[in-house]
């Protein structure tokens, strides 16, 4: 009896294996694009990182002058191999969206108050560069270089009309979602370029309610998907979450989905949505990685299809350029 029983285990393993084989299917058709975080920027140490870090006090030593979230260096990132460039908004008081990454000015500028609290004009009087230092303070190597350089939206959309970008919602307010919407029907040349948007809930499904064909996912829709399909996509069965989407993946996660990469692929496919392969996911780290390295590059699939997203255009744009496309 003990024998039939662990024989059928091993039938049923054996079955459940076969039937979420990668090589089951064909490897996908498709393209990889590049998704490029914050266009070129200075990077990081990521040790030990929260939400209220000022990542501006830890970059690494530069190795080039770009700021993140300027027009320079977007234009760098899509020299550089970039399909798609994420940026993060906020509001401002005379109602414009200012370019920056973070919830207040303090961080990057010589500035003080939530970004949201100043109205452009004033915005643009501010050195984004002041707040960059790689040695503790002893040098600040962009001071006095970034004054004028946070953009309006509307700026990068004129300055690159031809271009995609990511919109980052930085709050949960609903407004800001009427807000896109309200630039794009005043200016409907621009609609191709906003690609999707994300961040809060509420301004990103807004934004989807009101802008045709905009890519939009949340956060807990993607760890829905994720947990969901762990537990039941060894049957095939593709959970609502994960349908109509793009499903952003770590890396190291990635190995661990049923039918990885071809059959998984497929599976989304099918379900009309698609993945953005992430960096390592790391436990308490509030931000996101990305494919970086050329070690990390390597471990994508050689038949991937989707987008890859990293904060590193520059070394990882070539590298991509010459293996996918």
């Amino acid at each position: 009896m003990f024998k039939k029983i662990l024989l059928g285990l091993a039938v049923i393993v054996a079955a459940v294996y076969v039937w979420n084989a990668s090589w089951r299917v064909a490897p996908p058709e498709g393209t990889v694009e590049l998704i490029a975080h914050r266009g070129v920027h200075q990077t990081f140490d990521r040790a030990d990182l929260r939400n209220d870090t000022c990542t501006a006090e830890r970059i690494d030593q530069p190795t080039h002058d770009y700021l993140e979230n300027t027009i320079p260096s977007m234009q760098a990132a899509f020299a550089a191999g970039a399909d798609i460039v994420e940026l993060d908004v906020h509001p401002t008081t005379d109602g414009q969206f200012a370019v920056l990454h973070d919830w207040t000015v303090d961080c990057r500028t010589e500035g003080t108050g939530e970004t949201r609290g100043h109205d452009m004009a004033s915005l643009k009087l501010l050195d984004i560069g002041y707040g960059y230092t790689a040695d503790d303070g002893a040098t600040y190597p962009f001071r006095g270089k970034g004054v004028g350089l946070m953009p309006e939206l509307k700026e990068v959309f004129a300055a690159l009309p031809a271009q995609r970008f990511l919109v980052n919602f930085k709050s949960n307010e609903v407004r800001e979602g009427d807000m896109l919407a309200e630039l794009l029907a005043a200016h409907p040349q621009w609609r191709p370029a906003v690609w999707g948007a994300y961040g809060g809930d509420p301004p990103t499904y807004r934004a989807a309610e009101l802008i045709d064909g905009l890519n939009v996912w949340s956060r807990k829709g993607l760890i829905d998907c994720l947990l969901q399909y762990e537990g039941l996509g060894w049957t095939g069965f593709v959970p609502d979450a994960c349908r109509n989407t793009k499903v952003m993946l770590p890396i190291n996660v990635a190995p661990f989905v049923w039918g990885w990469p071809n059959l998984f692929l497929e599976r989304l496919r099918q379900a009309g949505s698609e993945v953005i392969l992430l960096g390592p996911y790391s436990s308490g780290d509030p931000g996101t990685a990305g494919i970086d390295t050329p070690e990390l590059l390597a471990q994508v699939p050689d038949n991937f299809t989707g987008y890859i997203w990293t904060n590193k255009i520059e070394t990882i744009g070539p590298l991509a350029d010459a293996r996918f496309k």
